[in-house]
């Protein structure tokens, strides 16, 4: 176990001590800004056509940022609210299940080879969806990005 105490310099002393609260300001403010920068991103360069095409905008209106400050820790998110379950889908790929389907009225109808198809009763089926990843690979384009800002906010809080 090694103590340090330090004696006399009082100027010395006082800037040792505020160097923590220095540093967590200045991570809170660029993390706040990394973290907008990640949702703008995720939301205008990958769900607006480039990696998933909008059809209802439920998906990109449920993207949002926050950012968590304790004692130990400043942590930035940009995540989904949760209430769009394709979301999930999207991002990682998978397999989903599709049940039979009987219409209800006259026929069921779908687009099918570019022209409208009509039937009484589809199949229960597997639909496999490739991976589209529109938040992961948002955080991979500003990774070098995120670590340069993070380290000059570091930086920046101790002089």
């Amino acid at each position: 176990m090694l103590n340090l105490k330090i004696l006399g310099d009082d100027a010395l002393v006082a800037r040792l001590s505020s160097m923590p609260d220095a540093v967590r300001k200045k991570l809170l403010r660029t993390i706040t800004a990394l973290s907008l920068q990640l949702e703008r991103k995720i939301k205008a360069d990958k769900l607006s056509g480039q990696v998933l095409n909008v059809k209802t905008g439920k998906l990109r209106a449920s993207i949002f940022s926050s950012v968590e400050q304790t004692d130990t820790s400043t942590i930035g998110k940009a995540q989904s609210s949760g209430d769009v379950k394709y979301a999930g889908v999207h991002e990682f790929g998978g397999v989903i299940n599709i049940p039979e389907i009987t219409a209800k009225g006259k026929a069921l109808a779908f687009m099918q080879g570019g022209k409208m198809a009509f039937y009484k009763k589809v199949r229960a089926h597997t639909v496999k969806m490739p991976e589209r990843s529109f938040m992961r690979s948002s955080l991979s384009d500003m990774r070098e990005q995120i670590i340069a800002e993070m380290t000059e906010a570091v930086r920046e809080g101790v002089r």
